[in-house]
């Protein structure tokens, strides 16, 4: 990974050509590690999102996962997922394509997805331990090899990418984006976000106090999803899956 120039995430790499999971493998060391130490793969076996949904990781992506350690209250862990949107959407901008982010951090080009993101850790009521946060990104991975609802940078542009230029744009993304929330900036964490979501659209969302339809409207201060439910009540989704309606 020569030419890595972030301060914090990166300093020790450690490399997989295959592993069951770039996260997992990050929690079973996490505690002994130092912040910002990332686990990258070629591969992945058991890639999942949240929910342990699967997340196929063939060749041809960026697989990878970065313990981080911030010195913050766990109330603010929520806002690591929207650090990774914004980072993840930047990164493809600095390469040319556009991006939305579905609340909280489903990035989507032309409607398909193109990133997953997974936040995971340890911590009490008053300490953080740690929290793991995942990226796994589509760029040379052939359509053949991805569910119909996903794509690939490949796909957007036509031409395979260098992925290590790819990591370094990213990298350094979420460095910065990762300063920022450390030091507790989130108006500008938020505002940023917000500027690539996709809000002021109908949405189904299924939660597990049930299932009910709205319009998006913003995010609170803490990252929750404010939706308006037909009889105009304002709704605060803390937790959820988010589905975009088109009637």
């Amino acid at each position: 990974m020569i030419g890595v120039s972030t301060k914090i995430l990166g300093r020790k790499i450690i490399y997989f050509q295959e592993i069951d999971s770039t996260n997992e493998y990050a929690k079973r060391i996490a505690m002994e590690e130092e912040e910002g130490t990332l686990i990258i793969a070629d591969v992945q076996r058991k890639g999942h999102g949240r929910r342990s949904r699967e997340w196929a990781s063939p060749r041809g992506g960026i697989w990878m996962s970065v313990i981080l350690k911030p010195d913050v209250h766990p109330r603010h862990l929520i806002k690591i997922v929207f650090v990774g949107a914004v980072a993840v959407v930047e990164a493809l901008e600095a390469l040319g394509v556009e991006a939305r982010i579905k609340w909280p951090n489903d990035i989507l080009v032309n409607g398909k997805k193109i990133c997953g993101i997974l936040a995971e850790g340890k911590y009490s009521e008053s300490k953080v331990d740690y929290i793991i946060l995942g990226v796994g990104l589509n760029i040379n991975v052939d359509k053949d090899a991805l569910p119909p609802e996903a794509t690939s940078l490949k796909e957007i542009l036509g031409v395979e990418l260098p992925l290590m230029d790819v990591f370094k744009v990213l990298i350094g993304k979420l460095e910065h984006w990762y300063g920022i929330f450390k030091r507790q900036e989130h108006d500008i964490l938020f505002n940023r976000w917000r500027s690539h979501a996709i809000l002021n659209r109908k949405v189904r969302i299924l939660s597990e106090e049930g299932e009910f339809e709205g319009i998006a409207w913003d995010v609170d201060e803490d990252g929750a999803l404010i939706v308006e439910t037909p009889d105009g009540k304002m709704e605060k989704v803390i937790y959820g899956d988010v589905s975009l309606r088109y009637a």
